[in-house]
C-alpha cells in the first residue's frame, strides 16, 4: 500500500494546543456498523457495557528534555568570550531521552551543530555531567556521571517533552494534564493520550457499572510522532518500544471472554501491547520489546473496541486505526471529524471504534 493513501488535509486551527478545561469534557466520535455518531466523551459510560474490560496504559511521562552544551564550552574562558568558546566547542545541545536503560544510562536523541563523539562529555541543565558512550542507530548512548538515579535527575532538572505540534513550552498546566490520572510506571517520553480524558470519578463509575479495569505498561517513544516517509508503507522501519503485561490483566481478559464481554483498548499503545503479546495466538503475561506495525489486513486477536485520539496524517497510528475500523470507513471518519471541527492530536477529542468484522 502507498503512504499517500493515508494522507489528509488538516487545518492547523484544529490541532489542539491546550487540553479542555476539565478531563472528560471533550467530544467523542463513535464509529460502529458503518455509522458515525457525534457524542460527548461522557457518553462512554453508556457505550461501555458491564463485563467489558477497559485496558489502560499506566506508563508515566518523564521529564525527558534537557538543554546544555559540550562540557568544554564552560572552560578556557580566559582567552575567549563565552560565545566564541561555545562556538569552538560545537555549540549548544538539546537532549531528548528516548529510553532509560538503568540507573545511570539512557538512549537519547542529541541535537547539536556537530554530533558529539564517544568519550566526550556534555553539561546539561548547568549541573549534570553526561558522558557520551557511543551510538546505537539514531540514538546516543549516554551515562549520567552522578550517584543519583537518572529518573530522579530527570524529574529535578528535565522538562516535559511536549509533542512537536504543540507550539508552547511546557508549563504547569502541561505537567498535570499531559499525564494520565493512573500514570504509575515512569519511562515514557510521550503520553498515552487516549487515557488523558479519564478522571478518577469516571473510572470509579465504570467500576461500579461492572466494567473491569486492567493495565498494561508500554513506554511510549518519540517515534510515535514520526510520519512514514517511504512511498510503500511496508518499507517503513518501525520504532521499538518496551511493554509489560501483568498476569492480572491476562486473567481479567479471560474473565471478560468467559462472560461474553469485550476487550476495549484505551489507546493504540494498549492495543499494540496486547496484540504483540498475543502474536503466537495466546495472550501471555510478561515483558518484551515490540516493533509491531499494524496495517490494513492485520488479523486482530485480542482487542474488540479501540478508544483513541485523532492521529497525524501518514502516520503508523493512522494506519493502525484503518486496519482496525476498515480503511474506507476510517478515512471517511477523519473527513467527518475535519468537517465537524473535532480537535486533533494529544490534547484533542476522542474516537471510539468498534472493530470491523
Amino acid at each position: 500500500m502507498r503512504t499517500d493513501e493515508f494522507d489528509f488535509v488538516l487545518p492547523e486551527r484544529l490541532i489542539a494546543q491546550h487540553p479542555p478545561q476539565l478531563r472528560g469534557a471533550s467530544r467523542l466520535l463513535y464509529a460502529h456498523d458503518g455509522v458515525l455518531e457525534d457524542r460527548r466523551f461522557a457518553d462512554l459510560l453508556q457505550l461501555v457495557r458491564p463485563n467489558d474490560v477497559l485496558v489502560l496504559n499506566d506508563t508515566r511521562v518523564i521529564k525527558a528534555r534537557l538543554f546544555g552544551s559540550k562540557e568544554s564550552a564552560t572552560k578556557s574562558r580566559n582567552s575567549l568570550s563565552a560565545k566564541a568558546d561555545e562556538k569552538l566547542a560545537g555549540g549548544k545541545v538539546e537532549v531528548l531521552v528516548e529510553r532509560v536503560l538503568n540507573a545511570h544510562e539512557v538512549l537519547a536523541q542529541v541535537r547539536a551543530s556537530h554530533a558529539p563523539q564517544a568519550g566526550s562529555r556534555l553539561l546539561l541543565a548547568g549541573t549534570l555531567t553526561v558522558e557520551v558512550l557511543g551510538r546505537e542507530g539514531e540514538f546516543f548512548h549516554l551515562r549520567f556521571v552522578a550517584r543519583e538515579d537518572v529518573l530522579d535527575l530527570l524529574e529535578r532538572y528535565g522538562q516535559l517533552p511536549l509533542p512537536p505540534y504543540i507550539t508552547h513550552a511546557a508549563g504547569g498546566e502541561d505537567e498535570q494534564r499531559y499525564q494520565t490520572v493512573f500514570a504509575k510506571v515512569a519511562g515514557a517520553v510521550a503520553a498515552p493520550t487516549a487515557g488523558l480524558h479519564f478522571d478518577e470519578a469516571m473510572l470509579q463509575t465504570l467500576r461500579d457499572k461492572g466494567v473491569r479495569i486492567a493495565y498494561v505498561t508500554l513506554h511510549v517513544g518519540a517515534g510515535t510522532f514520526q510520519p512514514v516517509r517511504t512511498e510503500n508503507i511496508h518499507e517503513h522501519a518501525m520504532h521499538s518500544e518496551r511493554y509489560e503485561i501483568p498476569q492480572a490483566t491476562v486473567d481479567a481478559i479471560a474473565g471478560t471472554r468467559a462472560k461474553q464481554g469485550r476487550v476495549i483498548a484505551v489507546g493504540t499503545t494498549s492495543l499494540r501491547a496486547l496484540e504483540s503479546s498475543a502474536a503466537s495466538g495466546v495472550l501471555r503475561a510478561g515483558s518484551a520489546e515490540t516493533n509491531i506495525f499494524i496495517t490494513p489486513g492485520y488479523r486482530f486477536r485480542i482487542v474488540d473496541v479501540l478508544l483513541t485520539n485523532f492521529h497525524l496524517p501518514r502516520s503508523t497510528l493512522l494506519m493502525l486505526v484503518c486496519a482496525f475500523g476498515g480503511m474506507d470507513a476510517m478515512l471517511e471518519a477523519y473527513r467527518h471529524a475535519v468537517e465537524k471541527e473535532y480537535r486533533f492530536f494529544s490534547y484533542g477529542d476522542a474516537m471510539l471504534i468498534e472493530r470491523k468484522q
